[in-house]
């Protein structure tokens, strides 16, 4: 029997409870003392990696250029070209949740119609402990929170030995610029979940990624919690970052994250009606994750080297698991960026036996085209649920994207629709 020892290291425990356990904003976390530059390590911009820890010295950003200018061509094939600039008016305030009570949101509830959401209460504040009647009910509801609970429909692993899908979360910030650079000395493509208050306020940082070969997708307007919000904030949560996203590059991804993986039945079936299949990052079966540990050296909780240890041990457990697998890291902090910039992309790189670095939608074989609504080719999924034959991305009751045939018009509940095994799934791409 395999022994993976992901949950090992230096007495740090990764539960269901802390796992990815910042709140929404990342508010908590303490600032930063802002004094000169820590020592760099040698040939690098990036500090040693003992420098690596919460309280160090922060630098400068580096200074962003947009290379890509509107109308032109993206790499996925059929792609309209890139929108004019983005306006700045008229979105929510920036992690707020979104108001309930806009057009936009009472257009988007539309997609709703049709599919069963589970009646499943609103959890208190996301964790085991703070709720435990969801707890108690945690299997039963799918809550992968508390338990680690998965459903058929999400993606929670890459299906092919040594295929690693890299993900970085909660951007486009500051500090991206270094890892695109990074990425692109590697040749590594990689699927960024962007969080839209942060693609409003870094346009031409999405469209860099974008334009350079990677995935993108939704991770909600405020990094809230989803289980601790209402269907109606859910949506809101979704819908303003799915309008963003498309506002700035063309497209509108299929794929969500939840933020922190908090995700159970009645959030999987209003991303899935609206046309948004989940990805988490993958579990060992002892209960412990694919997780970089690089939001809590950000925190306080480890230290750089901890964080790097850890990572170690993920690329063992990843040479040793039957499949391949998702990982979790994090572009938003100067920290986190630093450690895979500096270190874990390099070891990740280099490792032997050799892994196949890959954004998530590839390492599950789906073309680049189905990753948006506008190139997908595929005719079953996201539903056509919508009687105005089309999906209305901007929430004005205009339709945005026509639907190229009427396969799957859905005008009746269907859960069942939703519990599907994943190989029944894979033909919604």
């Amino acid at each position: 029997m395999k022994v993976y020892t992901l949950m090992f290291l230096l007495g740090i425990q990764l539960s269901a409870v802390s796992a990815h356990g910042l709140n929404g904003d990342h508010a908590h976390l303490k600032r930063q003392v802002t004094t000169t530059a820590p020592p760099l390590a040698t040939g690098t911009d990036i500090p040693p990696l003992a420098s690596i820890t919460f309280g160090m010295p922060t630098r400068s950003a580096p200074q962003f250029t947009a290379t890509h200018s509107p109308g032109a061509t993206p790499p996925i094939k059929g792609a309209p070209v890139l929108p004019s600039a983005l306006s700045l008016v008229g979105w929510p305030t920036q992690d707020k949740v979104p108001p309930t009570d806009s057009k936009e949101v009472k257009e988007w509830m539309k997609e709703l119609e049709g599919f069963y959401i589970p009646d499943i209460p609103p959890t208190k504040d996301s964790t085991c402990t703070g709720d435990p009647s969801a707890a108690a009910n945690a299997a039963k509801n799918g809550w992968w929170t508390c338990g680690g609970h998965t459903r058929s429909t999400d993606i929670v692993a890459c299906p092919d030995k040594l295929h690693w899908g890299v993900t970085f979360d909660d951007g486009p910030a500051p500090h991206t610029p270094t890892l695109l650079k990074k990425l692109k000395e590697k040749n590594v493509r990689v699927t960024f979940f962007v969080v839209g208050s942060r693609v409003i306020e870094r346009p031409g940082m999405l469209i860099e990624e974008y334009m350079t070969g990677h995935e993108i997708s939704v991770h909600t307007w405020s990094h809230s919690a989803l289980t601790t919000l209402t269907n109606e904030q859910i949506v809101a949560e979704l819908g303003w970052t799915r309008k963003a996203i498309r506002t700035v590059l063309g497209v509108t991804p299929v794929t969500m994250r939840p933020p922190k993986g908090d995700i159970d039945d009645r959030v999987r079936a209003i991303s899935l009606a609206m046309g948004m299949v989940p990805i988490l990052w993958t579990s060992t079966p002892d209960g412990g994750k694919f997780d970089s540990f690089d939001w809590r050296v950000a925190g306080g909780e480890v230290t750089g080297q901890q964080a790097y240890d850890v990572f170690q041990t993920l690329m063992r457990n990843g040479t040793n698991f039957p499949t391949g697998f998702i990982s979790l890291q994090h572009d938003l902090f100067e920290i986190t960026v630093d450690l895979a910039v500096g270190y874990t992309l390099d070891a990740a790189v280099s490792h032997e036996p050799k892994f196949t670095l890959q954004p998530v939608g590839e390492c599950v074989g789906l073309p680049a085209g189905n990753l948006y609504r506008e190139t997908s080719s595929n005719s079953t999924f996201p539903y056509r649920n919508l009687t105005a034959g089309g999906l209305d991305v901007d929430g004005d009751g205009k339709v945005d994207i026509n639907f190229k045939s009427a396969a799957l018009v859905i005008t009746a509940p269907i859960w069942a629709a939703l519990s599907l095994s994943l190989s029944a799934v894979a033909t919604l791409w």
